[in-house]
């Protein structure tokens, strides 16, 4: 129910639903003491109960809200940013407490300085701030890309990086017979749930990392959600590291293996190849193809 007098019939309005930090603890709590696996992070179980079939269960998983945008907010007699977000507080909406108005370009850096040391002290997890043009009027007059608005701008937080111990590099093969080097290391625990492999996409790569078998490495996730290898800790090195090197021959069907000049992936040269055709076929029943449903890699 909105409050004050000023309420039309019809009101649309856009934030977002999060999980606090104090219900995921609760939700992983009760998960340990129903014997099932716990939560990865806040994210992904605030995704889950919005999915839930049954409300009861969604009302049950705490959620909370932050509403940030009007939709025709001019026709609420709103010219500016911080004109809807006090129009939303005064109706009754949650609105994120933490919201400055800055007037320099030096402000926004200060600000944004400030909340990665504060990210770890709020009740709720965060990736960045997002920056906006507080005018209506100015907003329209920048338009937008074919992507995004060029009145608002978002301010990503570095990833947090951990440190592993690097066991193997083994290669993958694809459906078109490209072969990728793929990272296996000690599970560790970054931006909330355990990671132990990560591609390091191509020989080349490797090299610039300059990571060897046995290396400690520093691992992150890209984004918060891609697992990432940084590179190593060469100073923790005691000289029983191994250099890699990309086979010359294919790790699924012993077939040679070529590069083509000026190109940094090589390629399986056996059509017939088995870990191909598996692909293949499970890309052909993929959702953005033949759309096979339960139809996946294990089957």
């Amino acid at each position: 129910r909105l409050k004050g007098g000023d309420v039309p019939p019809v009101v649309e309005v856009r934030g977002e639903v999060y999980m606090p930090k104090a219900s995921f603890e609760r939700l992983n709590a009760e998960q340990d003491e129903a014997g099932l696996p716990p939560y990865a992070n806040p994210r992904n179980a605030a995704a889950g109960a919005v999915r839930q079939k049954d409300p009861a269960v969604t009302a049950s998983r705490d959620l909370s809200t932050f509403m940030y945008q009007m939709v025709e907010a001019r026709a609420f007699g709103v010219t500016t940013q911080r004109q809807a977000l006090e129009w939303l507080r005064r109706a009754g909406f949650r609105v994120n407490p933490d919201v400055e108005y800055c007037a320099t370009p030096e402000e926004v850096h200060a600000y944004c300085e400030r909340a990665v040391l504060r990210r770890g002290d709020l009740p709720y997890e965060i990736d960045g701030v997002v920056v906006k043009v507080d005018s209506f009027a100015l907003q329209d007059e920048l338009g937008f890309t074919s992507k995004a608005p060029r009145w608002a701008i978002a301010f990503k937080f570095p990833p947090e990086e951990k440190t592993t111990v690097l066991r193997d590099i083994r290669v993958q093969v694809g459906r078109t017979g490209a072969l990728t080097p793929v990272a296996e290391f000690d599970p560790v625990l970054v931006a909330g749930s355990t990671i132990a492999r990560a591609t390091l996409h191509n020989e080349d790569e490797v090299r610039r990392k300059g990571v060897r078998i046995g290396d400690t490495i520093i691992v992150r996730k890209a984004g918060d959600v891609i697992p990432e290898v940084v590179g190593a800790v060469e100073r923790l090195r005691d000289g029983s590291e191994r250099e890699w090197r990309m086979p010359a021959e294919c790790p699924s069907c012993g077939s040679a293996v070529w590069r083509e000049e000026g190109e940094v992936v090589p390629r399986c040269t056996n059509a017939g190849c088995p870990a191909q055709r598996l692909e293949r076929l499970s890309h052909w029943a993929s959702r953005g193809a033949l759309d096979i449903e339960g139809m996946g890699t294990e089957i």
